[in-house]
Formats: C-alpha cells, sequence, structure tokens
C-alpha cells in the first residue's frame, strides 16, 4: 500500500470513494425494475445507472444523439438490438453505444442487470429571450 503522504495532489482535492457493489445492488430486490442506482455524486463529470430490465422484458430502440455510452452487463442476460442485428449479451458484457447508433435491449429469462456510464448532461438552462405581451 501506498502511504496517502506519498501520494501527489493538493490539499483538499476530492478522492477516490467505492460507491458499492454492482453484484450486490443488483440482488437487492429480484422484483424491482428499472433505475436502481444512480451516480449523483456533486460536481461530478459523469452519470452513471444500474439499470435492471425485468425476465423477457425490453427496451424499446431509440437513439442517444448527443452522448456515447459505456454499457456494463453485470448480471442476467439478454440480446442488444441493433441495425447489424442482435448480440447476446451476459455478465462482463462490456458494450459501446456510440453516439448517433440506434439500439435495443430485450432480458433473457433472467432479467438483465447492467451499468451505463455516459458524459453527464449539462443541466437545463433558461435563457432570456423576448417577453411575451400579456393582453
Amino acid at each position: 500500500m501506498t502511504d496517502p503522504e506519498e501520494l501527489p495532489g493538493a490539499a483538499g482535492a476530492p478522492v477516490p470513494r467505492i460507491l458499492g457493489n454492482t453484484g450486490a445492488l443488483a440482488a437487492t430486490d429480484p422484483e424491482a425494475t428499472g433505475a436502481l442506482w444512480r451516480l449523483a455524486e456533486p460536481g461530478r463529470q459523469l452519470d452513471a445507472n444500474l439499470i435492471r430490465v425485468p425476465p423477457r422484458g425490453s427496451i424499446d430502440a431509440h437513439a442517444e444523439p448527443d452522448l456515447d455510452v459505456l454499457l456494463l452487463v453485470v448480471s442476467g442476460d439478454g440480446m442488444l438490438g441493433s441495425t447489424a442485428g442482435p448480440h447476446p449479451v451476459e455478465p462482463g458484457s462490456l458494450v459501446w453505444l456510440p453516439h448517433g447508433s440506434v439500439r435495443s435491449v430485450t432480458a433473457g429469462p433472467d432479467g438483465l442487470s447492467y451499468v451505463t456510464v455516459h458524459r453527464r448532461r449539462p443541466g437545463m438552462q433558461i435563457r432570456s429571450g423576448p417577453r411575451a405581451r400579456q393582453p
């Protein structure tokens, strides 16, 4: 182990943290679906989610126009649909979803849990513009 005093960096700089265990998070409630976990740390530059699709459930074909997404399967199995055809995925499958690509996800008989990671979207901004006239 490295002594923390030997590591470079400014005092007060952010430090790495273990946020959880994807296997344990995916196994918490077998009936739960959707986003089971979200990265919510302040000041982050990434977004990440742990998603569970129920047995034989699916996420319809869609495209993400702006962001590349990295997908890591943590439990279950299924099919990743794309314009190149279906691709089987299983625990350990690491998939790059380039921005603009069309994809769908279909879970196998035991469901499918995966982590997605992508650049954080900027927050919505309210812009000033011409004022609407009041009658």
